[in-house]
Parts: structure tokens; C-alpha cells; sequence
């Protein structure tokens, strides 16, 4: 097989390999994965996580898991140790939330 081909192939494997991956981080947690994380002492803290990092909810037609689309975001949660959501230091006085909070919301 010419070296073109060869290349061309492998470049093609590795993109799909990548989609499946981002595909399958971004399915939904199952109930048995959030009950674990709140039986290990986590809870859910609102717009605490990066873009692309949220554990869940992330506004309306989204999936869930992976799914904010800007740091900090308001509408995503991602678990934490239990107790610290809100005294925790994010930029721009931020503060993480218990309930689903307004700010950093995209349009």
C-alpha cells in the first residue's frame, strides 16, 4: 500500500477511535453512578465545573455528562467532597451552588 494510503488510513482510525471515546464520556450517568458518588460523600455543586467537564444537567437539549459549553457554567453540576461546594475559590468571586444557578448560561 503506498505511503499516502497508509497514512490516510491510520488518520481516519484515529478520528474515529476519538469519536467513540468523546461519544461514550458524554452518555448520561446512570442512576447506580450518582447514588455511589452521594454514598461516598459527594454532592452536587452548580457552575463549579470547565467546559466540556460537568458531571450532569447542562441545560436544555443537552445530554448530560460532558456537555457545558463554558467555564463555570450556571446549569452544570459536577460532584465534589461533600461540604465544600460553596466555599470553594473559582475567578471572578464566583461561587459554586447547591441549586442550579443563572450566571454563566450561553444563549
Amino acid at each position: 500500500m503506498p505511503t499516502k494510503s497508509t497514512v490516510s488510513v491510520a488518520m481516519l482510525a484515529a478520528a474515529v477511535a476519538t469519536a467513540l471515546a468523546s461519544f461514550a464520556a458524554a452518555a448520561p450517568m446512570s442512576e447506580a453512578d450518582v447514588k455511589a458518588a452521594m454514598d461516598a460523600g459527594k454532592e452536587k455543586c452548580f457552575g463549579v465545573a470547565l467546559k466540556g467537564q460537568n458531571d450532569c444537567k447542562a441545560g436544555a437539549g443537552t445530554t448530560c455528562q460532558g456537555t457545558s459549553t463554558v467555564d463555570y457554567q450556571g446549569n452544570a453540576w459536577k460532584f465534589v467532597d461533600g461540604g465544600t461546594c460553596t466555599t470553594m475559590e473559582l475567578p471572578g468571586d464566583r461561587k459554586g451552588s447547591t441549586t442550579e444557578l443563572t450566571r454563566d448560561v450561553p444563549s
